[in-house]
């Protein structure tokens, strides 16, 4: 399925125009820890071809008949107002070919994008009645971006080794192996919703609706009864609060999920839009998908290590605080250590805070001078 939209560089929406970015990669949106898997898959030698091997034992002309049969597919005959938003959202992040959308009866609110050839968007009916106009342009964005990272592929094969690891359960080890690899696809999906979260926001250009609508994921159809900023605040209590504890309790938490909680979802996707990076991508600079083959394993893992160390740095969460604090004292010990005696010496004369005789108590008997003006 093609679209047909005037060549402009916005659209014209009520009240407001929003931007169009041709020739954007998913790069530009893309969660770093995202980015360096995604860039290290597409670079491994044979894996497209490991891929079309397994795709023979993934039910994939299952889930199409299923979809096909049993829902139904959005069209300008069939949930007109969806299949506009899919055609704009496929329009803004330049998507040539739009992929099958399809309503599913289901109350549990929900949107997926799965396929190994093609990918295809299923809502629910659940969602559906749950967002307005505006929340669900950001949904269908969130979906179009998963597509356009490839991250559908993935996602199909996350759902085949979790049903495979169920199969296996009495097989000794089988299960543990299996499960291991999942647990690593779920920590990398749950980044990939925070990159489809901006996707989403680069669609709908509307942050205060991106944010109701995962605090509607989280309270439901009550906005009267809800605020967008003590949402966020409980975001900031979510990281901040308890101890080590609770952050041990955190994780636990989060390893069955591959979803992100929506109040970190929220906060992820706030922080993002106040970004330089956001700006910038608004200001029409991102990168294209013709220099997507230039880019190197190892820059992308650097930025991943880096975003983690950001992360691990900036958290309030009395885990990474106490990690940071460590990661300190360990480098301190180190600087220490390599520095000889000498350091050691120093504490364990003029580093004392009782200690005001100045100095660093250098092994050979002088000083460096910088307790002079102590008083």
């Amino acid at each position: 399925m093609s679209y047909d939209h005037p060549q402009t560089g916005s659209e014209r929406l009520p009240g407001r125009r929003r931007r169009r970015f041709p020739e954007i990669s998913s790069r530009a949106w893309e969660h770093p820890a995202d980015r360096s898997a995604l860039v290290a898959l597409r670079r491994l030698s044979g894996f497209d071809t490991v891929f079309k091997a397994l795709s023979g034992l993934l039910p994939e002309r299952s889930l199409r008949l299923l979809f096909l049969s049993d829902s139904v597919r959005v069209s300008d005959r069939q949930f007109p107002h969806l299949h506009t938003m899919l055609l704009d959202a496929c329009y803004i992040l330049d998507l040539e070919k739009v992929p099958p959308m399809y309503v599913q009866q289901d109350p549990q609110p929900n949107a997926m994008c799965v396929g190994m050839d093609e990918p295809i968007i299923v809502v629910t009916t659940g969602l559906v009645e749950l967002l307005d106009e505006e929340e669900m342009r950001a949904v269908i964005g969130h979906e179009v971006g998963h597509a356009l990272s490839g991250h559908s592929v993935y996602r199909t094969i996350l759902l085949f080794l979790t049903n495979l690891a169920l199969r296996v359960a009495w097989i000794p080890l089988g299960n543990v192996a299996i499960m291991a690899i999942v647990t690593a696809l779920r920590e990398w999906f749950r980044k990939s919703e925070l990159s489809a979260d901006r996707a989403g926001l680069l669609v709908g250009q509307d942050l205060q609706a991106s944010l109701r609508g995962l605090m509607k994921l989280a309270g439901g159809n009550h906005l009267h009864e809800m605020n967008v900023d003590a949402f966020l605040e409980q975001a900031e209590e979510y990281e901040a609060g308890g101890d080590v504890r609770d952050s041990v309790l955190k994780i636990l938490n989060v390893l069955p999920r591959s979803h992100p909680f929506a109040t970190v979802r929220a906060a992820e996707l706030n922080k993002w839009a106040a970004s330089r990076d956001y700006q910038r991508l608004m200001d029409g600079h991102y990168p294209k998908r013709g220099e997507d083959g230039e880019t190197k394993v190892s820059e992308s893992l650097r930025e991943s290590a880096a975003a983690y160390a950001s992360e691990v740095r900036d958290s309030k969460d009395p885990l990474m605080k106490l990690v940071t604090d460590l990661a300190g004292g360990a480098g301190d010990l180190g600087d220490r250590v390599r520095r000889g005696w000498g350091g050691f010496a120093g504490t364990a004369r003029g580093d004392r805070p009782w200690d005001r005789t100045g100095g660093t108590g250098r092994a050979d008997g002088t000083d460096e001078g910088t307790g002079a003006n102590e008083g």
